[in-house]
């Protein structure tokens, strides 16, 4: 097992840390590239990716280079791989996710599975030489094998090797000699075999195409290249044609055939009009692989454009356009009508007869088919028919392959991604449609081009040493297998008795250093060949080590961790592993050592910690290294972030709280769905949180917060749910039309976590507002489909929105038109009045109606009037607006209006009635306008409507203010309703009077005015201070007194008239009677009836002076005649007049018997 001697690694999942004198990897004899390996090895710690690690140290593209190498061994650490999941909660009406991870550690990419496989064949994988030792050639970089190149660029041929002494090149074109010297365009790269070929000073790449091996040689051998075919690319242009158009009758099936010009490679091709408009493609249009455009059936819809084959080449990235074709589609009924695109029997309705499926490619009813393993089958059936067919796939014995069978164009092609041998057999294509159903039977067998069993590996032997190479192949048609000797036939070679040729082995026995030699294994049959160049090198070399002394590897508690220690031989050392300077061999238990002497410890503990030696034996001597082991704690995030749910606009908080070792560095960042996150200016980063400020929908998606050291780390991840408004409905077809009716369906868009909760479809007619939406109807969020109640002659399209509890959706892009046929009108104009705008005429005006209610073209109202309660004849008029005006009507005149729709196909049902009025006027003074003063403090006004309003009344005005003769105060106003008919003043100034100006008001304005006075008010110092004193108790206890003091003289005077005693009375006329004038001697006094006479009413006083009891302005005093005049609840309402004086007999009348003032005096 000598081919593991050169094989190592650095610590699994560990960190590497060697001294500076010995990092070198030339010094030690390594390349890169085996280093790269190595470190994917390392990467791997027991079922958990560390990406810091893998793309630091890891090469993916020699992993990928692998891959199918690596899948057989794909179930070594399945057990390993499984993580336990919880599954999120799913937001109610979001869309299904599936299961997300919610532990911290995610499973690592596929490529790293790969490389953990290839750790594994790398402890059995080819020798690698330290290249400080002599060895033969080995290719390392070559072209492939159908090179094709781009004619404007300088032509590349790779061809790399190593070896030492380092070898030299040389190339065989075409199976000859190819002698560079002579061709001053080609040169050779210094230390390399590439090719450059130079066209800058001119020169035709075509003249260089043909067949080129490279040949590595040095002393002790010659390894070959692949048979490299170079072939310049080809771009040829279309050849010019006319092309006539293509006549074909509606219904039947077309192809247009397309014949790109042969490039290299091939072009790819598809269909665009010459505006460069695409082809609309689906189940009955549709592009074939061949590049031909197939028609199921024609319809006349398909003359609209015209069709053009485009090819686009790879290499010079230019598109060529072939001459269009333009179609002419003979048809039973020449009108494209919109209508009938979607209609249930769409064909029926156009005179299209209908029929069954038959095949356009492939013809016929059974082909066959081969493909070659590895590659991609394609399988393709067109079919033609009315109505169009669908098509479905099946494999006769069995299933189509889930897992690698795909459809494509429309059902018409099925894919099988790398076929398998057991992907042959038979598998037929069914067409039907409604008519019939055809199949047609593809036969497919699977051929292979030589593929490895057992690929020949380089060999290493000591002197006197046995060993073999093995060049297995497999392929079908079998391959052979010829064996060369640096690049020649193995049966024209020196013979070897040390060598035997056993078929597909080569066995050597006691080799020789003679032995050393580069033998090629070239496998091959019709569809392909494989080439292997193996050395023998025989080599005497005493044990050396490969990697640098005394590392130190830092490794993770409770991983497991493989140390390696590559080292070479020849013979093959044997390996020992002690720890702590310990005597006894590392293996058993938790430890393990692999053949190619790497130390594997199952699972890492503090007490492994320590230094770890290597020791490795031949017959030549020993080598040893010594590896330093650590043990740190693991990186843990022990606070994870949660699933959340936001609206938009909202603030959201993930934590992720980190647990790590202390010596080790920490840094904490965040993926957004996987991809690093961006941290803007709405989002705050935190040690332990990550803060998002006004979530918008963008920001949905999951959040992996990464833990990690120089180590390790570890991951946490969350799923952030926006709630958005939905996304716009989509594919809006109409089907089931009918005259009044249609069902429109349409597909959701996605809810945005928000369960839709209605759908409002709209509708735009192009007649009478174009480009304006209306709303139709409104459906639950549950339905996706739903009959429309169509109104006669309206050109619908219709849109739907989605709504959510965030809000609605944008429109949906619009459907197809579809007319509905006319009829008579069903309604009537809405909202019927009639107003006048001037006093003697009357506007009718009306809401006029819309494109669902007016049934058909040119509509029109029928306006018809007359004066209401006559039985004069309607007056009538024909209108297309939605008013008219009546002139040289009456003012303000009740009138019968009707309004009556009219289209071509017949009028409206026959309106009722509605009362208008003519236009208003001013309207008359109120009637009756009176003004009561029922106390000092109140004024009471009435009135009683106007005998004319002359329109409606809309209210009175009054207007009044206070005056005291000259003086007038400020003006008010007040607006009363037209029910109102009275008022109440209340006084501010007991003094003043007051004037009022009363109008009432139409809309028209305000009209004729009247105006009242209040009365003027009484003596209010004497009214009051006779109130005042009438309430007190010594007046009423005065006046007692007077009454007894009057009945007791009253007494006397009746005894002493009784007794005949006569009285002497001064009877002097205009002489005033004044206290100073004396008392005549018999006690009697002079009366006047001039200024000092007592008025009525009043009463002398018992020391002879006249008080006054009552006002000087009596309410008796007042009015023409003395009389006044009241109303029936006995308010005043006429004019204050001048008191007019007493009639002197009146003044001058008294009784001397008679009156008991005289009697008084007497008695005095």
């Amino acid at each position: 097992m000598r081919r593991l001697a050169a094989r190592g690694a650095a610590g699994d999942a560990g960190e590497v840390a060697a001294p500076a004198a010995d990092s070198s990897d030339s010094a030690q004899g390594r390349s890169p590239s085996s280093w790269r390996l190595i470190d994917l090895c390392a990467i791997w710690d027991a079922g958990v990716y560390l990406p810091s690690a893998a793309w630091n140290g890891a090469s993916s593209g020699v992993a990928r280079r692998r891959l199918n190498e690596a899948e057989r061994l794909s179930t070594v650490r399945e057990a390993q791989l499984k993580r336990l999941e919880v599954t999120r909660p799913r937001v109610l009406g979001s869309r299904e996710r599936g299961r997300v991870p919610r532990m911290a550690r995610q499973p690592p990419p596929p490529w790293v599975h790969a490389a953990f496989l290839l750790c594994l064949l790398s402890l059995g994988g080819a020798i690698e030489i330290p290249m400080d030792l002599t060895q033969p050639p080995t290719i390392t970089k070559q072209s492939v094998k159908d090179h094709i190149v781009d004619p404007r660029d300088n032509i590349l041929i790779e061809c790399e090797a190593k070896g030492n002494p380092a070898p030299s090149f040389h190339w065989t074109r075409n199976s000859r000699f190819f002698n560079i010297a002579k061709d001053p365009r080609v040169s050779m790269r210094r230390r390399s075999g590439t090719l450059v070929i130079d066209f800058r000073s001119g020169g035709r790449p075509e003249e260089y195409e043909g067949e080129y091996q490279c040949f590595a040689r040095n002393k002790f051998g010659t390894a070959l290249s692949n048979r490299i075919r170079l072939q310049v690319s080809k771009s040829p242009l279309w050849p010019k044609e006319n092309l006539d158009p293509v006549v074909v009758q509606e219904g039947a099936p077309l192809t247009l055939q397309c014949n790109p010009p042969p490039g290299l490679p091939s072009p790819v091709i598809f269909w665009m009009s010459s505006s460069m408009e695409p082809i609309t493609q689906d189940k009955r249009v549709s592009q074939g692989h061949n590049g031909d455009l197939y028609f199921s059936n024609v319809m006349l819809q398909d003359m609209q454009t015209d069709y053009s084959c485009n090819a686009r080449f790879h290499f010079t990235h230019t598109i060529q356009q072939k001459n269009p074709f333009t179609l002419k589609v003979l048809t039973n009924h020449p009108y494209n009508d919109s209508s009938l695109r979607n209609h249930p029997d769409m064909y029926s309705a156009r005179g299209v007869a209908e029929r069954t499926p038959s095949f356009m490619y492939p013809q016929g009813t059974a082909s066959s088919q081969m493909v070659l393993r590895g590659m991609d089958l394609l399988l393709e059936c067109i079919a033609s028919g009315v109505p169009t067919p669908d098509i479905a796939w099946y494999k006769k014995g069995g299933d189509l392959p889930s897992d690698k069978a795909k459809f494509e164009n429309f059902n018409k092609a099925l894919r099988i991604t790398n076929v398998s041998e057991e992907d042959s057999g038979e598998y037929f294509c069914l067409a039907s449609n409604k008519m019939g159903s055809i199949r047609h039977t593809i036969s497919v067998r699977v051929k292979a081009a030589p593929y490895w069993l057992d690929e020949p590996k380089n060999l290493i032997l000591a002197p006197g040493e046995d060993g073999r190479l093995v060049c297995r192949a497999n392929g079908n048609p079998k391959p052979t297998v010829q064996w060369m000797v640096n690049g020649e036939p193995l049966q024209s070679a020196p013979p070897n008795p040390n060598r035997e040729v056993a078929g597909d082995t080569i066995i050597f026995r006691d080799t020789q250093i003679s032995s050393r030699a580069v033998y090629q294994c070239n496998t091959s049959n019709e569809h392909g060949y494989l080439l292997a160049n193996a050395f023998v090198s025989v080599l005497d070399v005493p044990p050396r080590m490969l990697s640098p002394r005394n590392q130190l590897i830092r490794v993770i508690l409770y991983n497991r961790t493989r140390l390696d220690c590559p080292f070479f031989g020849s013979p093959i050392p044997t390996l020992r592993w002690f720890k702590n300077g310990q005597g006894s061999n590392l293996d058993g238990g938790n430890y393990h050592v692999y053949e190619n002497g790497s130390l594997e410890i199952k699972m890492i503990r503090k007490e492994d910690q320590g230094i770890y030696t290597c020791v490795a034996t031949n017959i030549l001597g020993k080598a040893e290294n010594q590896v330093r082991l650590e043990v740190k704690d693991p990186t843990r995030i022990y606070r994870m972030p949660e699933d959340q749910v936001a609206k938009r606009g909202t603030t959201v908080q993930l934590e992720c709280r980190v647990k790590h070792d202390p010596s080790l560095k920490l840094t904490v960042s965040w993926l957004k769905d996987d991809k690093p996150l961006y941290i803007g200016n709405r989002m705050k980063k935190e040690d332990d949180s990550l803060t998002i400020f006004g979530v918008a929908e963008r920001d949905q998606g999951s959040y992996t917060c990464v833990a990690s050291t120089e180590l390790d780390q570890d991951l946490a991840k969350a799923y952030l749910t926006v709630l958005g408004r939905p996304d716009r409905p989509r594919d809006l077809e109409l089907t089931d039309l009918a005259e009044r009716s249609v069902r429109l369906t349409w597909i959701p868009g996605d809810d945005n976590n928000s369960p839709i909760t209605d759908y409002v479809v709209q509708f735009e007619e192009d007649q009478f507002q174009p480009g304006v939406w209306h709303d139709h109807s409104k459906y639950p969020g549950s339905v996706n489909s739903a009959v429309l109640r169509l109104s006669p002659y309206v050109n619908y399209q219709f849109r739907v929105i989605a709504v959510n509890e965030v809000g609605s959706s944008h429109p949906s892009l619009p459907s197809e038109r579809y007319r509905t046929s006319g009829a008579p009108p069903e309604s009537n104009p809405g909202d019927v009045k009639g107003e006048g705008t001037r006093k003697n005429n009357m506007e009718i005006t009306w809401t006029p109606m819309n494109a669902t209610s007016a049934f058909g073209p040119n509509l029109r109202y029928i306006v018809k009037w007359r004066r209401r309660e006559t039985r004069e004849a309607w007056n009538n008029v024909t209108v297309w607006g939605s008013r008219y005006v009546v002139g040289q009507t009456p003012v303000y005149v009740p009138y019968e209006i009707r309004v009556q729709a009219e289209n071509d196909f017949g009028k409206g049902p026959e309106p009722e009635s509605v009362i208008g009025y003519s236009g208003e006027d001013l309207p008359s003074a109120p009637r009756r306008f009176r003004v009561r003063q029922p106390n000092l403090e109140t004024i009471n006004l009435e009135w009683d409507h106007p005998e004319h309003p002359n329109g409606i009344m809309i209210g009175y005005t009054l207007k009044y203010v206070a005056f005291n003769g000259t003086k007038v105060g400020k003006q008010i106003v007040e607006n009363f309703s037209p029910n109102q008919t009275k008022f109440t003043v209340q006084r501010t100034d007991p003094v003043s009077r007051y004037r009022f100006t009363l109008s009432a008001r139409t809309q028209v304005g305000s009209g004729e005015a009247v105006t009242e006075e209040s009365p003027a008010p009484p003596n209010e110092a004497y009214t009051n201070n006779q109130a005042d004193i009438a309430t007190q108790g010594w007046f009423i206890g005065l006046m007692c007194a007077i009454a007894l003091l009057v009945l007791i003289l009253l007494i006397v005077c009746f005894i002493k008239r009784s007794r005949g005693g006569k009285y002497p009375v001064r009877e002097k006329k205009d002489v005033p009677l004044g206290p100073e004038d004396p008392k005549e001697e018999d006690g009697s006094f002079d009366y006047s009836d001039e200024d000092n006479k007592p008025l009525q009413g009043s009463q002398t006083s018992l020391d002879g002076t006249i008080k006054q009891q009552e006002s000087d302005d009596s309410l008796v005093d007042y009015g023409e005649g003395g009389e006044g005049q009241f109303n029936e609840d006995g308010s005043f309402i006429g004019q204050y007049t001048v008191k007019k004086d007493k009639e002197e007999t009146e003044g001058n009348e008294s009784s001397e018997a008679t009156s008991p003032v005289n009697a008084i005096y007497s008695l005095a």
